[in-house]
């Protein structure tokens, strides 16, 4: 019988200690990201940066709708960040075009005129966002061979 008693007194013990969790470790609510219009990478005069900042280039653009009860109740405790890393190639590319070749990412929130880089996550309240993110590529030693390139940034909200 005494088994018994320690079995039950055990799993209320390991029942108590999940009750015991920081409320900021887990986000009740929704995070919707729509994709709105895609950027254009256009080359720099030496044909080794490819970039949306380029002369002729245009950022992509995305609408967040970030909802979170835990973050009306306790007062932006546990909101949600927004990203937008860069990506490690290029979606598609001609033969070569991924050699030697660094990706960097900026975004900005609201209508800012302030580029974050990508992976450094910003919080985001309750409410509608919009999202500008700019993609450049830098093929160092060399240059982009000709062809189509294609790079996709993904934007997350966590």
């Amino acid at each position: 019988m005494a088994r018994s008693e320690n079995s039950r007194a055990l799993f209320a013990a390991a029942a108590l200690a999940g009750f015991c969790l920081p409320a900021q470790a887990a986000i009740i609510g929704t995070c919707t990201i729509m994709i709105g219009a895609s950027g254009t990478m256009k080359s720099n005069p030496a044909i080794n940066i490819f970039g949306s900042k380029q002369a002729g280039g245009s950022s992509a653009g995305a609408t967040i709708t970030a909802n979170s009860t835990l973050c009306s109740i306790l007062n932006l405790l546990d909101c949600y960040s927004v990203s937008a890393p860069a990506p490690i190639a290029f979606t598609s590319a001609p033969s070569g075009g991924d050699t030697n070749v660094t990706f960097a990412t900026v975004f900005r929130l609201d209508g800012s005129g302030v580029d974050i880089p990508g992976s450094s996550p910003q919080r985001v309240t309750n409410g509608t966002h919009t999202i500008q993110v700019d993609l450049t590529a830098t093929k160092s030693p060399g240059i982009f061979p000709a062809g189509n390139y294609q790079g996709t940034v993904t934007v997350r909200c966590e």
